[in-house]
């Protein structure tokens, strides 16, 4: 059987897709991170509520792996969704997908939102390699080894973080990696979607006392030395 890990809109809604509205209306069983929250986005978008909907968040999902792989070895069509974005990627879903791969089940992704890439995509910062490091540890010690250990990568860097830590991570950031391009990304697909670009210095005075609303995701220059900030041109492949 086939465990579909379905993607669902960051903040608007005309970014679910068809075929994450097929997917949902041919499930069997729903995973999601907060059933409450996943009824009502079935609830706007008119999507028939699947026969089984069981929540599927970070202190349940190793134990729900199990169930998971029950519920395929049954013979039925399961799902994972998260609140928004895409299920794995800093949300819940990784142990059960483990879990359906050895146990021989089809692990099918269906595409759509996610606020890494966009934000990655409106930074104006280089996109040709990125490392995605989610949240940053909430301790400081792990917070400053979690940063520092990418000092001297070249691939840009992006970074999730709560509406309350913007300021201090951005500072930490400038601390650990020098006064570097970068962009804070809040909102993204929302009505007052907003990107604020400059150096890592200006960025964390602006928001050292600055209180937003929502997650933010944080792009920041790859350690390129003196090289100018523009893409690496792709080599061609060659022709046959």
């Amino acid at each position: 059987m086939k465990l579909y890990l379905i993607a669902t809109p960051i903040g608007n809604l005309g970014d679910m897709t068809p075929r994450a509205i097929e997917t949902i209306k041919s499930l069997d069983v729903l995973f999601c991170e907060d059933t409450r929250h996943t009824g009502n986005l079935l609830s706007l978008l008119n999507i028939p509520r699947p026969p089984i909907v069981l929540s599927n968040h970070d202190h349940n999902e190793r134990g729900n792996a199990a169930r998971v792989v029950g519920f395929l070895n049954d013979g039925k069509t399961v799902g994972i969704c998260s609140d928004a974005g895409c299920p794995v990627i800093s949300d819940p879903g990784f142990p059960a997908v483990r879990a359906a791969i050895e146990a021989g089940h089809d692990v099918i992704p269906i595409p759509g939102p996610n606020a890494a890439i966009l934000a990655l995509m409106a930074s104006g910062l280089p996109a040709s390699s990125f490392t995605f490091k989610g949240f940053a540890p909430r301790k400081p010690g792990n917070r400053r080894r979690f940063l520092e250990e990418e000092k001297d990568s070249r691939h840009t860097l992006v970074f999730y973080e709560s509406p309350f830590r913007i300021g201090k991570l951005l500072q930490e950031a400038f601390e650990a990696y020098g006064d570097r391009a970068a962009a804070v990304c809040l909102e993204l697909t929302k009505q007052f979607e907003r990107v604020q670009r400059g150096p890592l210095s200006q960025l964390a005075a602006d928001y050292k006392d600055k209180k937003v609303k929502g997650e933010a995701v944080i792009v920041i220059e790859g350690n390129r030395g003196n090289a100018p900030l523009e893409e690496e041109p792709e080599e061609e492949a060659p022709q046959e």
